[in-house]
Parts: C-alpha cells; structure tokens; sequence
C-alpha cells in the first residue's frame, strides 16, 4: 500500500469513529441509529445501506425497513465536477453534445445526480451523470469494510454469516448500478417487455450518448404517482391508476420474471394516460423455477399444505450446512398457524415472502437473491398502491390475472394435456394391480418374497449403531481367533512356543489383546 492510500485510509477511518462516536455506538446500535449512522457517513455508505435493506436474509427485518428510508438525496457535486465527467466520457467539450444543460440538478443522489438538458438536435433530456471518483470511493470504503470485520469478536453476526462474503456481494451489486451501460440494457429489456401494455411506457434512451458513467434519456414531464391532487385535476381516476400500476408490477413478477425492484413513488410517473417507469438501475430477475416454486409455497399456505412449503423451500434455497429437517417443519408449522385456513385471495403476498424468508434465514437456508428482491419491491409497491388507492388487493388482482392467462394464454390447455396424460398413465398402472398383488401374495406363500425396509435415523443414532456394528465385528473375530487357535493346539504343528504350537500361541496373544483393546474402548465410552 502507497504512503498515499495509507494515509487516505488513515484520514477516512478518523471520519468514521468520530461519527460512530457521535452516534454513542457503544451503547447498542437500534435500527434508526443505524439509518443516522450510514447518512453522515456520506453517499458510499448510504448505497451500501440501500443495497443491503434488501439482504434480510442477513439483517433483521425491522432494520431492512429502516435502512428502506435512508434519504436517497445527498449534497449535489458540483457542476464543474458534472463538466469534466461528461467531456472524459464523450472526449468532446461539452456544447458539441447539448445546446443547453441546467447547472442546477433535478435530484443527486449516492451514485449519480441528474441534470435537465437539450440535446444539439433540439430534444428535450435527462442526463444522469456519476458522481466524479465514486467508484474508488466505494471500492475504498469496502476495503476497510473488509479490515473492520477481522477484528470482530466470535460471537455475533459474523458466526451466522460470512461478512466477507456479503461485501463482496455488496461491492459487485454496486459495480453493476454504477455501470450505466447495465440500466440503458435494463431500459431495452423492460421496454420490449411491456410493448404490448398500451398504458406502460419508459422513457426513450439515447444509446448514443450513453456511457458507463453518462446516462442520457427522454426527459419526463408528467405527475409523480403520489401527486393525489394533482391526477384528480387532470381528470385521472386514483382507483384506476392503482389497479393498472398493480396490474402491471403483477405481470413483471408473475410472467416476465424481470421487475422493477425500487418502485418508490419517485421512479414511477404518469404521462399522456400512461404510467411511465424510471430510474432501472435495480431490477430483480426471477428464473420459471423460483416463480413456480413461490407460487407454491404461497398455494401452500393457502392449503395448509406443510409438506408443500417444506418442498419449495428446501427447493429455492441453498445450504451453508445439513438442515434440520424437524425444525424446519415445526418453523413451517408455526408460520401456518398464523394464517390458519386463509382464503388465497385475502393472503398477503409479501408477508408471506417475508415471513418466509425469516423460516429460512433462521434455518441458516441462503435465499436466491431474486427472492430478497423481490420481498423489498412487493413493500415498496404495496405501500405506493395503499396511499393512492387503499381499496386496491394486490392477491385479488394477481389471482385475476392468473385466471385471465389460464382462460387465454393456453395454460390451461397445457395443465389438461399434462393431467390427462397422468390419467392415462394411472389407469394404465392400475390395470396392472390385481395380477401384482396375486404374484406378491402368491410369493409371501412361498416364502419367496423378503420385505427391504429404509430406516431414516438421525446422525446420533447412525454414530451408536456404526460403534456397536464394529464392536460386534471385533467380537466375533476374538471368537474366531480363540476357535482356529484352540485347534491348531491340538495339533503337533512346530515351531512350538510355551509347548504348544507358536501359530496357536499368537492366535491366542492376538484374542487377548483385542478382548482389551474392546473393554478399555467400552469403559471410555461409558465415561464420556
């Protein structure tokens, strides 16, 4: 390490324990004084704390909630900072590219700040410029990150979990929102999505004027989804805007698998009779396998169905160590009783997810990361849909659109095709059952037949039974050893040793000195 980073890292670290000590954090850390701690830490800090409202599988819920409210606005850079960015990125001056651009930002946050500006061919635009030396910034905040989990004591958070490995995790997360190359695709893909939605749109991307650092779209004028007052004016139904945005966030989870994972009031507008997403630097992704499998789990809960949640679990997850099968049913079993026999269409989706969520997490089961994504943007959007429309049920619109796809998507013909085959195929068998049960009784007559038993034990037991196995083993050889020698003293076999043969007189040292070994190694277990 350079003189110089030494002393970067040396300056920085006095920065931190002077807040940590303004913030009295010898006294216990609650979830508010973690959200306060993180802002005056500045913008690295407050991204890292965003990213990580999302990880309940590592913190607790009530302090993801928290860490959900950090300020998302910071003290702008200033726009000499925003000059120098924008030409290193284009490597032009700034006036070949825009014939006007506001030195005042619309909003500036962690990462980026944006800017109104009209481009040299008269368009009307947004430029989303990175914060200047954010990256190292960042990548020199997580090293010390990395320095401070070292000397954490045994006892705590890091036994649960690899802090290490969650830094990593966080920095790569980071890395990718500060590439804005990764949200202009993210743009694309979410367009091409939603094209068939006639009241979806996102703003037009300027791909041209897009780099890794410089993000340039259509500037939206329209009204924040949480303007109540001013939709009403302009002759918007609330009730109408909350059943489509709800519609449409139902259809990113359910059938695109890829979904807006931030929906907070500021990146969701309304424009021209349509609702207009912004800001895709987070999105989730879910494959068809985890959405099959949290739709049953959610079916699950609905149907009291334990054994189905324990599949779809045990299915989604991945494990730091051998799970406790029993425990993670009796968790399960508690979460239901919690629900009781609730209808689907009145299930809380995201309580469930989240409820879900704390099962595994407790049960040291790693959650898909789509999965905490997806808890942390279903809040978000519940939240957004109960201010403007609280009438409106998430379920009851997920289940119509369910039952629309089945009507007309061709679901249903593929769920009849399957079940019919398995109809077919369970005839066909059971057809088969009275000539098998004749043979196998006719072969129990006999005495032809043996019946195999799979013993599931737990490990305690395998360990007893494998000692007494082996126990049993040795027993028998002492045995055999005293029998084969006792014979061979009968003989006149030479050598002789003691006057007895010397090949029976070892058989005989040999029984002794395992009949010993065994009762020395019984007396020591019987002590333990």
């Amino acid at each position: 390490m350079s003189k110089e980073t030494s002393t970067e890292y040396g300056t920085r670290l006095k920065e931190i324990m002077s807040v940590l000590k303004k913030h009295s954090i010898a006294r216990g850390v609650t979830p508010e004084k973690l959200r306060l701690i993180l802002e005056d830490l500045g913008p690295t800090y407050i991204k890292l704390g965003q990213i990580m409202s999302m990880h309940s599988d590592v913190l607790p819920k009530r302090y993801c909630d928290e860490l959900m409210r950090l300020r998302s606005d910071v003290s702008p850079m200033p726009f000499e900072q925003v000059r120098e960015v924008i030409e290193a990125s284009y490597m032009c001056p700034l006036g070949e590219v825009f014939q006007e651009i506001d030195d005042t930002p619309l909003g500036s946050a962690s990462i980026a700040q944006v800017h109104r500006a009209v481009l040299e061919s008269g368009e009307k635009v947004v430029v989303k410029v990175q914060r200047q030396g954010i990256y190292d910034t960042m990548s020199r905040d997580i090293g010390l990150l990395h320095k401070a989990v070292r000397f954490l004591p045994p006892v705590n958070m890091k036994g649960l979990v690899d802090l290490d490995l969650v830094l990593d995790e966080l920095w790569s997360v980071a890395q990718e929102e500060m590439n804005f190359l990764n949200e202009a695709s993210n743009m694309e893909e979410f367009a091409r999505l939603n094209r068939e939605v006639a009241f979806v749109d996102v703003p037009v991307l300027y791909r041209e004027f897009t780099t890794g650092q410089v993000l340039v779209m259509e500037y939206i004028d329209g009204y924040g989804i949480d303007e109540k007052e001013r939709l009403l004016e302009n002759g918007y139904e609330l009730a109408e805007v909350g059943s489509k945005l709800a519609d449409n966030y139902v259809k990113q989870i359910m059938e695109d698998g890829f979904f807006h994972a931030d929906p907070h009031p500021g990146n969701v507008k309304v424009r021209g009779g349509k609702i207009i997403w912004i800001d895709m630097g987070m999105m989730g992704r879910l494959s068809p396998r985890d959405k099959e499998l949290i739709a049953g789990a959610v079916q699950g809960v609905a149907e009291n169905d334990v054994g189905q949640i324990l599949e779809s679990v045990m299915a989604l997850g991945e494990f730091k160590e051998k799970p406790d099968q029993s425990r993670l049913y009796a968790d399960i079993g508690n979460l239901l009783t919690r629900y009781g026999t609730t209808d689907i269409g009145k299930i809380d989706i995201a309580g469930i997810i989240e409820d879900l969520m704390e099962v595994m997490k407790d049960n040291k089961i790693i959650m898909p990361h789509g999965l905490t994504m997806l808890a942390r943007g279903m809040s978000h959007m519940e939240g957004v849909i109960a201010d403007i429309s609280p009438e409106i049920n998430m379920v009851e619109v997920a289940s119509a659109r369910i039952a629309g796809n089945l009507l007309a998507g061709g679901s249903w013909k593929k769920e009849l095709k399957s079940g019919g085959r398995s109809i077919y195929r369970s005839i066909h068998k059971a057809l088969d059952i009275p000539a098998l049960a004749a043979d196998l009784l006719r072969g129990f007559l006999k005495g032809q037949n043996r019946i195999n038993l799979d013993l599931h034990a737990t490990e305690d037991l395998n360990a007893m039974l494998t000692k007494l196995v082996k126990k049993l083993v040795m027993g028998f050889l002492v045995t055999a050893l005293l029998i084969s020698s006792s014979i061979l003293c009968t003989t006149d076999m030479k050598p002789k040793l003691w006057g007895i043969p010397a090949l029976g007189a070892f058989g005989y040292l040999l029984a002794l000195g395992l009949a010993v070994w065994i009762f020395l190694s019984h007396i020591h277990t019987k002590r333990k």
